[in-house]
């Protein structure tokens, strides 16, 4: 019972996040939006610009704001793991590829960045003295991960 009450919660939130995700990235939202603060703004002078008309603006646009925040990281954490799919799809699809980085957003960051700069050097390599069909593999990098040799830059 408890899994199909957490499975409705979350097909309903993700439904309602993309249809709020999609109707706020629209101009006419944006127009919308320019409206209600323009008539806000032109208010002010029959309400005195009172501390009670400021409120008004203040508490709407700070509910709105918490609110549009879980909404784009549903979003956003969606569309992250589609792309990680994707590209997870074309390393396995490529027999050249190494398939070491099929999970790589779980690296650490310094895993990450002792990976990219074997990538940078190969593109040094490559613009120097191989060709650009040089083929290198993410195993050559492997024992600096294993032995954990980071960059200077990293380390301090």
């Amino acid at each position: 019972m408890q899994n199909i009450k957490t499975s409705f919660i979350k097909s309903t939130f993700n439904r309602f996040s993309n249809y709020v995700a999609k109707a706020t990235g629209t101009p006419t939202a944006f127009l919308l939006a320019l409206i209600i603060v323009f008539a806000w703004a032109t208010s002010g002078r029959f309400f005195h610009y009172s501390e009670g008309w400021q409120m008004v603006i203040n508490t709407g646009t700070t509910i709105i704001t918490f609110l549009m925040i879980f909404i784009i990281q549903q979003s956003q954490n969606k569309d992250t793991t589609a792309i990680h799919l994707k590209l997870n799809e074309l390393i396995a699809a490529n027999k050249d590829a190494s398939n070491r980085l099929l999970s790589s957003e779980d690296l650490t960051a310094e895993e990450l960045e002792v990976i990219r700069q074997f990538y940078k050097s190969i593109s040094e390599k490559c613009s120097n003295k191989e060709s650009v069909y040089t083929k290198r593999s993410l195993d050559e990098a492997a024992p600096k991960i294993a032995k954990r040799e980071f960059p200077q830059e990293i380390i301090s």
